[in-house]
C-alpha cells in the first residue's frame, strides 16, 4: 500500500463548509448579485438601498477577500452586526496542502457533507493558473484518468467553486492591501481552467454562477478570455458554453478513432468523433483570434504514431484550434505508460507542419501528486491505513487506548 506523502501538510483551517457550523445562517459566496439584494431585503433592508448594499459586500468578499463582516467599513457597524446574524462568508476548508520543487501548490479541500476535492495552482512566468473541480469525483470514467477511478458523489455548488477560487487567493496572500488599487496588484492567480475533477457541462449551471462571479469586474474580475472551460464531449451543453459563459473551450480528445476514443474516453460511445466535431463547427465563438483547443494526452502505443497524427490534421480541418500535446502523468497502477520524448516531438512535427500550434504540456508538480486525483486518494490510502494499524493494536474495539 502506497503511504502518504510525508511531505503533505494536513491543515485545518478557514470556515467550515458545512451549512450547519453557521447555525443556519446563510452563505453569500456563490449567491448571485440579485440573489444577494432580496436576501438583504428580507432581513429589512429597505429596497431603494439593496442594490447598492449588495454592491459593496460583493466588493468586500470578492474584490478584497473579506471573511469578517465588522471589517466592511464602509457600513454602518449596526447593519455590519444585523449582517453577522444572519450571513456567513464561507470557503471549502482545507485538510492538505502541498507545494512543489516547481512552485505548483495543491490542495485537498473539505465542502460540505465531509466530502473532498482537490484544486492546482500552477505558477508561470506571465501568468499563475488555478485548476478547480466541478464535481466531487466523476461519472466519466476515462480509462487515463485518476479521477475514473473515483465515483461520482455529487455536483459541487456555485459557493463550492467560487470558494476553491478564494481558497488559491487566501494562500497565495493575492487580496489586495487595504488602501491599495486592486487593478494595480501582482496577479498571482491569472487564469482559470476547469480541467480538475468532474465534468464541468454535467453541471453547467452552477459552473456559469461561479464563473460569472469570477469575471465580474468589481470583483475577481478575470477576463472571460482567461477563463477555459475542458469538456470530455457533452455536446448537447457546447454551444451554451459560447452563448452562457463567453469563457474559452478546451476538448479532450485524446485518440483520432472512435474505437480508440470508446476505451479512453467512454462518453464517446454517446458523442463519437463526427458528432463531436460537427458541434465544434457551430460554436458561437469560433474564430482565429478564439481558437478551440484540443488536448491530448500522450499514450504510448496506444495514441502516439505518426498516422495518428496524420488523422488528427485530417480531423480538426477548418476548425481554428491549437493542440495541446500532455505527456501522460503516470500514477500508482495507471494502465498506460507516457510516450517518449522523441515520440511525442515527431507527433507535435506532423501537427506543426499542417499549421496547428502543438505545445507540448510541461510535466508539473510531479513530486506532489498533482495529476488530478492522486492527492485525495493518497490521503485516503492513508486513512485507512491508520485504521489497520488500529485495528492491529485493538483488533476488537480498534482502539489504540490514547
Amino acid at each position: 500500500m502506497t503511504a502518504l506523502n510525508p511531505d503533505i501538510k494536513i491543515i485545518s483551517r478557514n470556515a467550515h463548509p458545512d451549512s450547519s457550523i453557521g447555525g443556519g445562517r446563510t452563505n453569500l459566496v456563490g449567491l448571485t448579485r440579485s440573489d444577494i439584494s432580496a436576501a438583504l431585503i428580507a432581513i429589512g433592508t429597505p429596497e431603494r438601498q439593496a442594490r447598492m448594499r449588495a454592491g459593496q459586500v460583493w466588493q468586500w468578499i470578492y474584490q478584497k477577500g473579506v471573511i469578517d463582516f465588522s471589517l466592511m467599513s464602509n457600513l454602518g457597524k449596526d447593519y455590519r452586526a444585523l449582517l453577522a446574524e444572519h450571513f456567513t462568508i464561507e470557503r471549502p476548508g482545507i485538510v492538505a496542502r502541498q507545494v512543489s520543487s516547481d512552485g505548483t501548490r495543491k490542495y485537498l479541500l473539505k465542502v460540505a457533507g465531509g466530502h473532498e476535492v482537490e484544486v492546482v495552482y500552477i505558477p508561470e512566468k506571465d501568468r499563475g493558473t488555478l485548476c478547480i473541480s466541478s464535481q466531487v469525483g466523476c461519472t466519466l470514467t476515462c480509462s487515463f484518468c485518476h479521477t475514473g477511478t473515483q465515483k461520482l458523489v455529487r455536483n459541487l455548488t456555485a459557493a463550492e467553486i467560487v470558494g476553491q477560487i478564494l481558497v488559491a487567493r487566501d494562500d497565495l496572500g493575492e487580496w489586495p492591501a487595504p488602501g491599495r488599487n486592486p487593478n494595480i496588484e501582482t496577479r498571482l492567480l491569472s487564469n482559470i481552467v476547469l480541467m480538475g475533477m468532474g465534468e464541468p457541462l454535467y453541471n453547467f449551471a452552477n459552473i456559469r454562477d461561479a464563473m460569472q462571479i469570477a469575471m465580474d469586474p468589481e470583483g475577481i474580475s478575470l477576463s472571460r478570455r482567461r477563463i477555459t472551460l475542458s469538456t470530455s464531449g457533452v455536446v448537447p451543453e457546447i454551444g451554451r458554453v459560447g452563448d452562457e459563459i463567453g469563457c474559452m473551450l478546451a476538448i479532450s480528445l485524446h485518440a483520432t478513432d472512435d474505437e480508440t476514443r470508446n476505451r479512453l474516453v467512454p462518453i464517446n460511445k454517446r458523442w463519437n468523433i463526427t458528432t463531436l466535431l460537427a458541434a465544434l463547427r457551430a460554436y458561437p465563438r469560433l474564430s482565429n483570434s478564439e481558437r478551440i483547443t484540443f488536448e491530448y494526452v500522450m499514450l504510448r502505443g496506444i495514441n502516439d504514431s505518426d498516422e495518428d497524427a496524420h488523422r488528427l490534421v485530417q480531423l480538426i480541418k477548418g476548425i481554428p484550434a491549437k493542440i495541446n500535446l500532455i505527456p501522460f502523468n503516470e500514477w500508482p497502477g495507471a494502465p498506460y505508460r507516457r510516450s517518449s520524448n522523441n515520440r511525442i516531438r515527431a507527433f507535435g512535427d506532423i501537427v506543426n507542419r499542417a499549421g496547428y500550434p502543438s505545445p507540448v504540456r510541461t510535466p508539473r508538480g510531479e513530486d506532489i501528486m498533482a495529476a488530478c486525483g492522486q492527492l485525495k486518494s493518497a490521503t485516503e490510502r492513508a486513512r485507512k491505513s491508520r485504521a489497520e494499524i488500529a485495528a492491529e493494536i485493538n483488533p476488537t474495539t480498534g482502539a489504540t487506548g490514547h
